[in-house]
């Protein structure tokens, strides 16, 4: 018999969408995938000969639970020029990959039935981490009407006595929302008011495309001490198998985090932090660029859904992913099947027109699916050909 509590974690729909996307590609199938959120760049060359250098120096040990010294003072470097928020080393968590730091963090400040605030559309791992360290994910709904984001007052109706903790994610994955730095000050006047830690996930930060981004543990000492900044190599630098992530946080979170992680995984890869010091030594160029065709992938795309009957979406500004909105079909017949939610809508996309994408309710919400720009400009033109096909040929009633 399994765990009560693993029995009552689900499998991470994206993963799996993924999966089947690829299993489906294995076996001779002529299918477009939009589901992983996975830059589709190569790791740039400084830092893949980082690593072979690593490797040659030796340097295949085991190090400091917490990841080797060099790293975490070029992270405190990285949170001090680009944030303007001032660590220590020992203020830093090197972990395997920004998720295993989610992990880390949730373990550390979470007793059994505390509560933890998570809006919604949410990132498919949230609710299950919280759950892992057995706290209770409390959903806030927010709308598109209200670009996908949270306020005081929604946050407000949420809190009970029981409430521990909030995450944040800006920009956001699912959505591409990014809150401005007046938002995300009433939420951290919210947070210090109730004393509530926010997880503050910040691994989309350098693709941003309107607007700039701002740490919400960057406007005073108090909100800063109450926050848990998790950020990565992965999305920034198309590194997302070399699988580091890190985290900041005030000393006893912090300490408490290293102390899991040594049980739990030993260590980071040695290797991998090498090409990851690498990669914040050595300059945004490569980001950039990549940021750049992003963002034309997004704008096309958002262009050609409001042209297509149907469905319509709004504009993301960060990330690399867009909600698109199928209301109009829900309760409609498609092929002889009725579409109750995005999960039909999905399963019957990627059956006829064999089209991947993510149903909506891995996020929290049942009329949405999401695409990932993460893939190329011929896939995306391929793929948004074959919706409109797919809607067009469907003569839904």
């Amino acid at each position: 018999m399994i765990s009560k509590k693993a029995s009552q974690v689900s499998p991470s729909p994206t993963l799996a969408i993924d999966s089947k996307f690829k299993e489906m590609k294995a076996n001779g199938i002529d299918v477009v995938g939009f589901g992983c959120g996975e830059p589709d760049f190569d790791t740039p060359e400084h830092i893949k000969e980082a690593a072979i250098a690593a490797i040659l120096r030796g340097e295949t040990k085991y190090t400091p639970a917490a990841g080797t010294l060099k790293l975490r003072k070029a992270v405190a470097d990285k949170f001090m020029r680009e944030n303007g928020l001032s660590y220590k080393p020992t203020d830093i968590v090197v972990s395997n990959g920004a998720k295993h730091s989610l992990i880390n963090a949730f373990t550390a400040i979470l007793n059994p039935g505390d509560e933890v605030l998570v809006p919604a559309p949410y990132w498919v791992s949230y609710p299950e981490m919280i759950k892992l360290a057995d706290g209770v994910p409390v959903i806030v709904n927010t709308s598109e009407d209200e670009e996908f984001k949270v306020n005081p007052v929604m946050l407000e109706a949420a809190v009970t006595p029981k409430t521990k903790a909030m995450v944040i994610n800006s920009p956001s994955n699912p959505t591409g929302m990014v809150y401005t730095e007046e938002e995300l000050r009433a939420i951290a006047e919210f947070a210090v008011s109730h004393n509530l830690y926010v997880i503050s996930d910040e691994i989309y930060e350098h693709l941003i495309y309107e607007g700039k981004h701002v740490s919400i543990a960057s406007f005073n000492d108090k909100i800063k001490d109450l926050t848990v900044v998790v950020n990565g190599v992965s999305k920034t630098f198309a590194m997302t198998g070399w699988r580091i992530g890190y985290a900041a946080a005030n000393p006893e979170i912090a300490a408490a985090m290293s102390s899991i992680q040594s049980h739990a995984a030993s260590n980071p890869n040695s290797i991998a932090q090498e090409a990851a010091y690498a990669a914040l030594e050595g300059g945004m160029e490569a980001a950039e660029k990549m940021r750049k065709q992003f963002k034309r992938r997004r704008d096309f795309m958002v262009d050609m859904f409001s042209s297509i009957d149907g469905v319509s979406c709004s504009k993301p500004h960060g990330a690399f992913y867009i909600m698109m909105n199928i209301d109009e079909l829900i309760g409609k017949t498609l092929y002889g099947t009725t579409i109750r939610n995005a999960d039909d809508f999905a399963q019957l996309f990627l059956d006829v027109a064999k089209v991947a994408v993510v149903p909506g309710t891995g996020f929290g919400v049942n009329n949405y699916v999401r695409w990932s720009y993460a893939t190329s400009m011929d896939n995306i033109v391929e793929g948004i050909e074959r919706l409109k096909k797919f809607l067009q040929a469907a003569n839904f009633q």
